[in-house]
């Protein structure tokens, strides 16, 4: 089989796999999770034929994934591929391109910096900030962290490239309760220890209460959040901001799904006075519904996240918002270019609809959901539902039996201190339809539990 023709046996398979997406198991069932030990063999002293090669993977691999490219997985905050996304990726795939910067892809390299350019405009952020195209929030959250670190050290006089970490001044992080992970991962990697962390309290939704705002100044690295990963709460940016940038802190905004809430104009209002922040992360892969493996670090200050992440070399000199000058990676896939066509596909009117489309659907999933007994725990004002079903026991039986029935996927979460459920409505498949599917099999799952 030559190069050609196995490309064309990937892309038919691929072909039917997206074909078939809405008629898929939301989630596996027990004999495919059980086929994958096929997978487990030998390493080969000879090698197979590419073309086996590539049909065991979609014999045994793809009847085992989850159906997140599907209409009724409402799981993670996972948006579903838009098919000029992932067409584009493909695409990149096949340019094989090291996307460092304009010296080794040129092309990506000019479309990467057109993307950024969009971002900073849909989101209306400062346009001068500098946006890095990473693998995920996770690495993107560490950039922006390490160049608010350094920043504030370097106003202290302090030469942290040169000097370090041994005998710097001391620097305060302040999170939210309800801090994501992510968030909580980046601080600990980076030497912030855990312990030292110090918690803004929040209220019944997961926002910082600003009356209960720990002290800040110019040693101060603050993190807020647009979309509470449980509630979709916002923190009150215009009451906190204003503050912090008069004490000199450092203002860092966790939106891997919320920050697009300010592309559509009725949900605008949730984000007020985000704009003052000096850095922001959000993801692709969520709400814009790019393949996954694809998010943004912004940062106001671009010189300070250019400095902060470069890896120039003797061998690799680039210009300063070269991505790999932006980003954690030095060889790296052009993620921007997805980025790219989904926004120039769907226009801010595209995106703005997307957006007020989920919120619409994760309002009627919270209304159906409470008329059939469900406790909905949070204020709807996003794209979250965060559930219980009478008691933590019921509230797990329903989530397990759901998943099992392979029709829907919604994972487990604590609320506090209680068993809960989240659904995330973040698909562009998703229909109404689609969502009254989910509510009819709830509703129906909940009474047989209760009869029981």
């Amino acid at each position: 089989m030559t190069e050609l023709d196995l490309l064309a046996d990937a892309d038919a398979r691929a072909r039917n796999y997206v074909a078939t997406s809405s008629a898929r198991r939301a989630y596996p069932d027990p004999e495919a999770l059980a086929a994958l030990s096929g997978f487990d063999e030998p390493l080969p002293v000879q090698g197979a034929a590419p073309e086996e090669t590539l049909a065991m993977l979609d014999r045994l691999g793809s009847p085992a994934t989850v159906a997140s490219n599907g209409p009724r997985y409402f799981g993670f905050v996972k948006g579903a591929s838009l098919p000029v996304a992932a067409a584009a990726e493909r695409l990149v795939l096949a340019w094989d391109q090291s996307a460092a910067s304009a010296v080794g892809a040129p092309g990506p390299a000019a479309i990467e910096r057109v993307a950024g350019r969009w971002i900073t405009e849909i989101l209306d952020l400062p346009r001068e900030s500098a946006v890095g195209f990473g693998t995920s929030a996770s690495a993107c959250t560490i950039g922006c962290l390490t160049a608010a670190r350094r920043t504030l050290l370097g106003r202290l006089g302090w030469n942290f490239d040169a000097q370090g970490l041994d005998g710097a001044p001391p620097l305060r992080v302040v999170i939210s309760e309800t801090a994501h992970i992510t968030v909580k991962k980046a601080l600990r990697l980076l030497g912030f220890g855990l312990e030292r962390v110090i918690l803004a309290p929040v209220d019944g939704q997961g926002r910082v209460d600003p009356a209960r705002l720990p002290p800040l100044d110019d040693r101060t690295i603050l993190c807020l959040q647009a979309g509470e990963v449980n509630t979709g709460s916002f923190d009150p940016f215009a009451a906190i901001l204003p503050c912090a940038r008069e004490a000199g802190a450092w203002v860092h905004v966790d939106g891997a799904f919320g920050l697009w809430a300010r592309a559509a104009a009725a949900s605008r209002p949730l984000t007020e006075g985000i704009a003052l922040a000096d850095s922001w992360t959000t993801d692709g892969h969520k709400w814009l519904n790019t393949p996954y493996d694809g998010a943004m670090s912004i940062c106001r200050d671009a010189g300070a996240l250019a400095a902060a992440m470069n890896s120039d070399a003797a061998y690799a000199t680039s210009e300063p918002d070269a991505q790999k000058n932006l980003t954690l990676e030095f060889s790296r896939r052009a993620r921007g270019v997805a980025i790219w066509a989904a926004l120039r596909s769907l226009g801010r009117e595209g995106v703005a609809a997307l957006v007020d489309r989920h919120r619409a659907q994760a309002r009627r999933l919270g209304d159906g959901l409470a008329a059939a007994g469900f406790e909905v725990l949070n204020d709807v004002v996003l794209n979250q539902v965060l559930i219980r079903a009478g008691s933590s026991e019921q509230t797990e039986q329903v989530r397990q039996a759901a998943a099992a029935s392979g029709e829907i996927w919604f994972g487990p979460t604590i609320w506090q201190g209680a068993p809960a459920a989240r659904l995330s409505v973040c698909s562009w498949r998703t229909t109404d339809a689609d969502i009254d599917r989910a509510i009819a099999l709830l509703a129906r799952l909940l009474r047989a539990g209760t009869a029981r």
